[in-house]
């Protein structure tokens, strides 16, 4: 980062080279000392200069880290907790920190993550064996240097010797990052011990070996019930570290191995028995071994104390901010600059008559943006700048007939994009065509195809097209519609495109089914025709991801589809006339129920499930937000963006945007608009009869499909004048 004017020439004798990133403690320099050294340097915020508590913290964070000298972390080389603005300064360690390198490259392979557990699990030993507890172990403090990983900011840690009464830990402050916290740090934070680092270590190596946290939520107060409550999602987690990783996270402190013993494991494949033989085995909350037996009222009640908490620290904490740096450089991917670009023409034969469309999909992984849509299998921009690096036909080849609109992205992770071909080829003397579908994993980075599986060939073959539902990904791969009839659906490996299982399709000249994902389980909702071309009934079944048989299938009156699931229930709307009701699902016991809307959704909207709310979107540009839990109406707003596409939404905001790229932030609370972009004409004039693409968020940039194949990018911090 570039220093400002504001920025001090010097601190503490040490000269200031360059910006390191700003949190909500305060800014890190880059600096040399007076022999060459270069360092870290942390200078706080002025409004804190004055806080004596705060000053009291300060200087336990750098007595914590002055008795913290394994080569597992970075070694304080001088501070000043008593100057102006007090500030501390440790050894610079060059490198990305974890998110940063997930965010670029992908998690980590088996190799990389055994040397992050050993490392991690060293760093832990010191900390430990000093007296301390960090407190905050999360991606952002986990330093990649070349000789290791290094465990960096004691911002919060505190020693374990310290009494509960020490009044600095009774200010009702939540510290921590929620997705890293460990179950005591919402329950009981003035009894933290060692045990709460060895809990953030399992969702630290969860995330470096998925690119995902165990827990993760989009709001602070579901992630605290998951984090207490929750199991925790290690899909795709490689096998030869679940057991390291589970055992971290288990639930009770007493039931988690110490850093000794976790390096024990990895290194023997076994734990030692850390209790003496005489030792009583744990008493056991029953709730937790009879999942049916319900919980105590009185641990509910802490419960929703405890998470609202983290809501409002996360709001108006002035000593931690619990959801990360709010200017780390990894909010945006580094290089990041405002950028618009169109795609180049992917077609054999560069003819640009079917090119008037905007992309229906967009998806992150990687440095890679990768889009499809209006006959563009996929094509990859840049995140940082834009570069159009590669673009690949919906058809490749020669004599493709036309455009059909075509084209979108199964799933996007690791490095990787699942999407579909439609190869069309002549049939005969009279200049018919067939078609051929495949299924194809690409590099994102460089487009090559690393494998690509026939799905069906024919008149009667299915497109297997994500946004009609004959395709969706699942952890455990890809499944797909099969067959020359469409008469089977199969899961493909995402390693190698092989399938894996093939169930026969129900009964299709009665009805149409549908493959659906939410949260992370497949559907398939088969809708059975009625009379006059209307669906009496659809049946909605959960599909073992193993063999691809269903789990349970309850039915539902009318034709309905699973729009996402909320707080462990689907949540089953009508694709046709006005929504009065919506049905709810339990996931786990299948347990059916009607809720009527407060509010009746006009035909033709577009709902939504973001979080626990649905929203429902407008061509005219109106956006409703709903409690399904309830079918309570939250609040209607005007957009003033046309023919919306599916929003998004963060911690604060929802986004929604038009096919010509205008967007509009609303207040996730309110539904007031509070920023607004207008749309462009860079992109060439598309076809608007439909809604826009969705924009995909990546940190804090945001990319918005527009145009004829076209995307720009915002920095969402700037459109809200943060």
């Amino acid at each position: 980062m570039a220093l400002r004017e504001t920025d001090p020439a010097e601190v503490g004798g040490y000269r200031i080279e360059d910006r390191l990133g700003s949190g909500g403690m305060g800014v890190v320099y880059l600096a040399r000392s007076a022999s060459g050294r270069r360092l870290a340097l942390k200078v706080v915020h002025a409004q804190y200069a004055d806080d004596d508590e705060f000053r009291t913290r300060f200087r336990r964070e750098v007595a914590a880290a002055r008795q913290v000298s394994g080569a597992f972390t970075a070694p304080v080389v001088d501070a000043d907790a008593d100057a102006p603005r007090p500030w501390m300064a440790t050894l610079y360690i060059p490198g990305a920190d974890l998110g940063t390198h997930i965010r670029r490259h992908g998690p980590l392979p088996l190799p990389q993550l055994r040397e992050l557990a050993a490392g991690l699990a060293e760093a832990l030993r010191d900390i430990h064996r000093a007296g301390m507890v960090h407190r905050d172990l999360k991606p952002a403090n986990v330093m990649l240097a070349e000789d290791g990983p290094r465990v960096i900011d004691f911002g919060i840690s505190r020693a374990a010797e310290f009494a509960p009464s020490d009044v600095l830990t009774q200010t009702g402050r939540v510290m921590g990052t929620p997705p890293y916290m460990s179950p005591e740090q919402f329950s009981s934070p003035q009894d933290v011990g060692p045990a709460a680092d060895v809990f953030s270590l399992g969702s630290v190596l969860a995330y470096a070996a998925t690119g995902r946290g165990p827990f993760d939520s989009p709001s602070p107060y579901e992630t605290a019930i998951r984090v207490v409550e929750g199991t925790p999602e290690l899909d795709g987690t490689p096998s030869e570290l679940l057991t390291f990783i589970r055992l971290c996270l288990e639930k009770r402190p007493k039931s988690r191995p110490s850093p000794d013993a976790l390096l024990t494991l990895l290194r023997d494949g076994a734990l030692p028995d850390p209790r003496p033989a005489e030792e009583p085995p744990a008493v056991v909350d029953p709730a937790e071994v009879d999942p049916g037996r319900p919980r105590p009222r009185r641990r509910r009640l802490w419960l929703a104390s405890a998470a609202g908490a983290v809501v409002l620290a996360a709001l108006a904490t002035t000593t931690v901010a619990l959801t990360g740096d709010d200017t780390d450089p990894g909010d945006l991917p580094l290089g990041w600059q405002a950028w618009h670009n169109k795609s180049k023409d992917p077609s054999v034969d560069k003819d640009p008559i079917g090119a008037d469309g905007p992309f229906n999909r967009c998806a992150a992984t990687g440095r890679s943006l990768v889009c499809a849509g209006d006959d563009v299998m996929a094509t990859r921009f840049a995140l940082a700048d834009g570069r159009n690096t590669w673009a690949r036909p919906i058809d490749e080849t020669a004599d493709d007939n036309g455009s059909s609109n075509s084209g979108t992205i199964i799933a996007a992770r690791s490095g990787r994009v699942y999407v579909y071909g439609a190869d069309d080829r002549p049939v005969g003397e009279d200049g018919g065509s067939s078609y051929r579908y495949t299924v194809q994993a690409l590099d994102a980075e460089t487009g090559k195809v690393i494998w690509k599986t026939v799905t069906g060939e024919g008149d009667g073959a299915s497109e297997p097209n994500a946004e009609e539902g004959f395709s969706t990904a699942v952890p455990e791969g890809v499944i797909t519609v099969q067959g020359a009839q469409g008469q089977q659906y199969t899961l493909l490996d995402p390693a190698d495109g092989k399938v894996r299982w093939k169930r026969p399709m129900p009964d299709t000249d009665t009805q149409t089914c549908l493959l659906r994902t939410a949260a992370r389980n497949a559907y398939l909702v088969c809708q059975r025709w009625g009379e006059e071309g209307h669906a009496s009934s659809t049946s909605v079944a959960q599909l073992d991801p193993a063999t691809g048989r269903p789990r349970w299938t309850v039915r539902v009156k009318g034709e309905q589809d699973i729009v996402g699931q909320a707080d462990g229930r689907l949540v089953v709307l009508n694709t046709t006339g006005v929504r009065r009701t919506l049905t709810l699902i339990h996931a786990a016991s299948h347990v059916m129920t009607t809720v009527r809307l407060s509010q009746p959704q006009p035909e033709g909207t577009t709902p939504t499930l973001l979080g626990d709310r649905l929203y429902v979107t407008s061509h005219s540009g109106g956006v409703r937000a709903v409690d399904p839990g309830s079918g309570r109406q939250l609040w209607e707003s005007n957009s003033t963006v046309e023919s919306p596409g599916r929003p998004i939404a963060t911690a604060s905001h929802l986004y929604v945007a038009s096919p010509s790229g205008r967007l509009a932030a609303l207040n996730l609370r309110t539904g007031t608009v509070e920023a607004t972009l207008q749309g462009r004409d860079d992109g060439g004039t598309a076809d608007f009869s439909d809604v826009g693409a969705p924009p995909t968020l990546v940190g804090d940039a945001l990319y918005v499909p527009y145009g004829t194949r076209s995307v720009y990018t915002v920095d969402i911090r700037t459109l809200r004048g943060d």
